[in-house]
C-alpha cells in the first residue's frame, strides 16, 4: 500500500472542519476524524467529507468488552471510511470481536488497526502510572504481535517503532504513525516525536500529522511540504 500523510481534522465544529477542508482545492488529503469531531457532529460528518472526495481514518480508539466493541464496529462498518482503531490492550479476544463486528455481510470491510502506546506516553509514565515495567519498544512490539494475532491489518506506533513492527509482525502490516513535527516545530504533548523524513526513513506507511498543518497559517502549503518530505517527492 502506498505511504500517504493522513491529516487529523481535530476541530470542535463541522463549520470549523469544512472551512479547512474548503482550502485545498487540488489534492484532496486523507483526513483523520477523531473524538472530538465525531462526538460533536455524530455520523454525519462522517458522510459529508467521504461524500467531498476524502479517504477518511476514523480515529475512536476503541476499548471495552469484546461483545460491546463488536457491537460498535458493526454499527461503523455501515460508515464508507477506509480505517477504523481501537486499544490493543483490549486483548486479543476484543480485537477478534472488533474484526467480526466491522466485517459487512458481502465481506468487505475498512482496515482495521490497534493502538500500541500512546505517543504521549514515555517509559517513566508507562511504569509510574500504568505499572507496566517491560521496555516500551517491547511492549509496542508484543502488542502488534497479538493484533495481527487477531488478524488485524496493523497498528498506531510511533515512527521510532515502526521498523522494529515491520520486522517482527511483516512488511504488510502497516504501520500508522503520529508523533510527527516539522524540525523546526513545537512538540506539544508528544514524547516520541519524528520529522516526515525521518519517519520515511524508520519505515511508517501513514503519518498523521495535526497542528502542523492545521495551525499553519498556509494549511495547504505545510500539507504539501510534509508530503513532500515524507514521500521523498
Amino acid at each position: 500500500m502506498a505511504r500517504d500523510v493522513i491529516v487529523a481534522c481535530d476541530f470542535p465544529t463541522r463549520e470549523e472542519t469544512l472551512a479547512f477542508l474548503d482550502k485545498f482545492t487540488g489534492r484532496k488529503p486523507f483526513v483523520k476524524i477523531g473524538m472530538e469531531l465525531f462526538y460533536a457532529e455524530g455520523p454525519q460528518i462522517v458522510r459529508e467529507i467521504k461524500a467531498r472526495g476524502h479517504r477518511i481514518f476514523l480515529d475512536l480508539k476503541l476499548h471495552d468488552i469484546p461483545n460491546t466493541v463488536g457491537r460498535a464496529m458493526a454499527v461503523l462498518s455501515r460508515l464508507d471510511v477506509d480505517i477504523c482503531n481501537l486499544h490493543a490492550s483490549g486483548t486479543i479476544a476484543m480485537m477478534e470481536a472488533a474484526l467480526r463486528g466491522l466485517t459487512r455481510p458481502d465481506g468487505t470491510r475498512p482496515l482495521l488497526i490497534a493502538v500500541t502506546q500512546l505517543t504521549s506516553t514515555d517509559q517513566q509514565r508507562m511504569e509510574d502510572e500504568l505499572m507496566i515495567h517491560a521496555p516500551i519498544d517491547q511492549v509496542v512490539l508484543h502488542y502488534a504481535q497479538n493484533a495481527r494475532t487477531a488478524g488485524l491489518d496493523g497498528v498506531v506506533c510511533s515512527p521510532l517503532e515502526s521498523g522494529k513492527v515491520h520486522e517482527a509482525c511483516g512488511e504488510g502490516f502497516l504501520t500508522v504513525t503520529p508523533g510527527v513535527r516539522f524540525a523546526e516545530g513545537e512538540k506539544g504533548d508528544q514524547k516520541r516525536v519524528t520529522t516526515p523524513a525521518q519517519a520515511r526513513e524508520l519505515g511508517s506507511d501513514y503519518i498523521v500529522v495535526g497542528r502542523p498543518i492545521t495551525a499553519s497559517p498556509d494549511p495547504v502549503a505545510a500539507y504539501e511540504r510534509c508530503l513532500r518530505e515524507f514521500l521523498g517527492e
